[in-house]
This record gives structure tokens, C-alpha cells and sequence, in this order.
């Protein structure tokens, strides 16, 4: 279910909904016609493309949608299993799948939902494939070699040729529109119809109108990585953003507070350092960590002041440039970073012959926290590497 799992509905809901809309959707399906096989079948003789129509549809609006929900942060990607892909054996399992679907006239899904209403060669489809998963299982061993070879790991199709999802989502789109257009020709030509494939009729202006809008969608949704990590890559950009900002005292002077609960230290240095070495009550964060669902969690939090660290203040300032883009509140970054906080604290020297009160109290103060905050960290209990619960589910079809 998406975005609505778990912060909606919980996990055991969502699977009495997917049986729902499973149910749903089988019904859909055989309101369609695809329980018969003689439509399925249609596409590979040239009289019927209900299927192509179905599922180009349905691709382009899956699509578009998770570049939606991607976009405003109601997905986490790094969530959504993407297969893994084995070159020989998709290819090969293509064939077989194809040679499968014009022989029997159904695909796996169609005819479970043809047997749903009792077609016999629907059942008889369902137990040949039964009888081929048993022998793809039985024969693994030998099967194995061919299937795992020319692993491609887990490409994407705008990746692989260079270019942007945003780009990608758009050629789909227009080469869908262009497809339905040329099925429509073929169509005519096989059932000996004389009419025009497209129409002024308020139906195909209506189809027309919607592929287009779908088209042009797929630049309202730009991928927010990509996007913001060009954005802060400006160095003017970057100084000129107004970031709050906290100064090495005023850090110091919390760490050291026992009743301080409203702090929180985000550290985006490298793990290695962070395991050395860690201020309490901080947490390890990395960029993507912003734009994952379950860790940003933690920055949401009410009555909390969020504040980045890193060994250098144009660091933080990036980080919090994006996390602020992306809608977060409470944000400050420390003055300096934390190598100014380690040169100014906990390497302080102090101030010979202090001329006004603000030094001899700084002298005070950060003699004091030099000696206290270096047994704060040696004796450190931080939360560590955020925290990360939701396992991506591998699977699917």
C-alpha cells in the first residue's frame, strides 16, 4: 500500500486491504474481457489490443504516480524492490512466457481470473504452470548456471541510457500515445474497418488530452535528490541561504546541561569518525537518510532542536540547506563545524591578561567544558547510526 503502510494503516490491515483490491481487481479484469482467451490472444494476431492498451496504461500511470509520491516524500524508494536482472534467463523466460501466452491464451494472472469463473482451459493453464514451476524447482541445480549469468544487478532503464527519469517518464508517455495510435491502424486493417483510427469525437480528444497531461506530469515531479544536491553544489548559493546558526558555547553549555532534553546532534561525518569519536546525544545521518521515510522521522520530532554537524561548516550548511528545502523545521548547524568546536573547547587555550569580563568568563567557561566534555564523550551512550526498523520486501511480480 505504499505510503499508507505503516504510518496510516498497520502492517495486518494492509493485508486484509490488498485481498480487497486484489478481489477488485480480478473483477476488473474479467469485466475487461480477460478472462477470455481469445482477447488475450488478439494481440499477437493483429484483431484486439485491449492488452497493450491495459497494461501501457497501467505502466505509465504506475509511473507517473511513484515519481508523485517520490517527489513530495510519500515513498521511500529505497524501500521498493526493484528484481534483479539475469540477461540469459529473461531473455529466454521471455520466449517461454511468450510461446505460452499464444499457445494457452492466458497469462499467469488472467487465468487464475479465468478459473475464477470456471473456464476449464484457464485450470488446465494453471496446472501446466504448476507443473512448470515444479520442474524449474526440481531442476535448479542444473538449471542454475543460465540462470544466474549476465547478472545486470538491478538496473533502470533512464540509468542505463543516461538520462533523466524525468526525460524517460516522458518518451513512455509519447511512445504509448504513438503505440495506441499504430494499434488502432493495425486494428482496423485486420477487421476490415474503414473508419479513421483517431477521430474528432470527444472520446479520443479526451485520451489525447490526458496522455498529454501525463506527459507534461513527468517534469512536474523532478527526482529531489538529484535536484537539491545540484542546488548546494553553488557556493554562493550556499553562503548567501539564510541558515540559523548555534554558536560552539552555546553547544558546549548543552551537552554539559544533564536537564537539557530539546537537543539533538544530526553528524554527517563519515561512520568511521563518528564511531571514533561522537559528541553525546547525537545521532549518525547521511544524505539519504534526509530523504528516507522512516530515519526523517526523527527530525519531525516537536520541541526539538535539530543540529547539524560536520567537520566543516559548508558540510552542514549544504545539509541543512536540503533539509530545510525538503520541509524540516528547528534546524541549526554549528558555527565553524566541529573542527572550529574542537580547536575553540576542547583544545581551548586559554586568554593571557584578559582585558574585558566577556573573556575572563570565557575563559571560565571553556576551561571548564576543555576538562568535562571529553569524559561526556568517552563515557558517550549516543543513539549512534539512526535507527532503521522498515526491511525492504523482496518479492513481488
Amino acid at each position: 500500500m505504499g505510503p499508507l503502510v505503516p504510518d496510516i494503516i498497520s502492517n495486518n490491515l494492509n493485508f486484509i486491504v490488498a485481498l480487497v483490491i486484489g478481489i477488485l481487481f480480478g473483477a476488473i479484469l474479467e469485466q475487461a474481457g480477460f478472462s477470455t482467451s481469445k482477447k488475450l490472444v488478439g494481440l499477437f494476431y493483429g484483431y484486439d489490443f485491449t492488452v497493450l492498451r491495459v497494461f501501457f496504461t497501467a505502466g505509465i500511470v504506475a509511473m507517473i504516480g511513484v515519481m508523485g509520491l517520490a517527489h513530495f516524500g510519500l515513498i521511500d524508494m529505497n524501500l521498493v524492490y526493484i528484481n534483479p536482472t539475469f540477461l540469459w534467463s529473461a531473455i529466454i523466460g521471455g520466449l517461454i512466457m511468450g510461446l505460452g501466452f499464444v499457445i494457452g491464451g492466458f497469462c499467469p494472472g488472467t487465468s487464475v481470473c479465468a478459473a475464477a469463473i470456471g473456464k476449464i482451459d484457464a485450470i488446465i493453464f494453471i496446472g501446466g504452470a504448476f507443473l512448470g514451476v515444479l520442474i524449474f524447482a526440481e531442476g535448479y541445480p542444473l538449471f542454475e548456471p543460465l540462470y544466474k549469468t549476465s547478472n545486470l544487478g538491478n538496473p533502470t532503464f533512464f540509468n542505463m541510457l543516461g538520462m533523466s527519469q524525468n526525460v524517460f517518464a516522458f518518451i513512455m508517455v509519447v511512445f504509448a500515445l504513438i503505440a495506441f495510435w499504430g494499434a488502432s491502424i493495425v486494428e482496423n486493417k485486420v477487421n476490415g474497418i474503414t473508419k479513421p483510427p483517431i477521430r474528432l469525437t470527444p472520446y479520443y480528444i479526451g485520451i489525447v488530452s490526458i496522455g498529454i497531461l501525463m506527459a507534461i506530469s513527468a517534469f512536474i515531479f523532478p527526482d529531489r535528490k538529484n535536484t537539491l544536491s545540484d542546488l548546494v553544489q553553488d557556493k554562493s548559493f550556499v553562503k548567501l541561504y539564510p541558515v540559523e546558526t548555534m554558536t560552539v558555547d552555546e553547544l558546549a553549555f548543552r551537552v554539559m546541561d544533564d536537564q537539557e532534553t530539546k537537543l539533538q546532534i544530526i553528524d554527517f561525518r563519515p561512520e568511521k569518525e563518528f564511531t571514533k569519536e561522537s559528541l553525546p546525544k547525537s545521532t549518525l545521518f547521511s544524505l539519504d537518510n534526509l530523504y528516507e521515510k522512516e530515519p526523517n522521522q526523527l527530525l519531525w520530532l516537536k520541541h526539538k532542536i535539530n543540529v547539524f554537524v560536520a567537520n566543516d561548516e559548508m558540510m552542514e550548511r549544504k545539509m541543512a540547506i536540503i533539509a530545510s528545502e525538503l520541509g524540516y523545521k528547528r534546524i541549526k548547524i554549528l558555527q565553524g563545524g566541529l573542527n572550529a568546536f574542537k580547536e575553540q573547547v576542547l583544545n581551548f587555550k586559554p586568554i593571557e591578561n584578559p582585558k574585558n569580563i566577556d573573556e575572563v568568563y570565557q575563559n571560565r567557561f571553556r576551561t571548564k567544558a576543555m576538562k568535562a566534555i571529553p569524559i561526556l564523550i568517552k563515557n558517550n551512550k549516543s543513539a549512534g547510526p539512526v535507527e532503521k526498523k522498515q526491511k525492504r520486501v523482496v518479492g513481488g511480480c
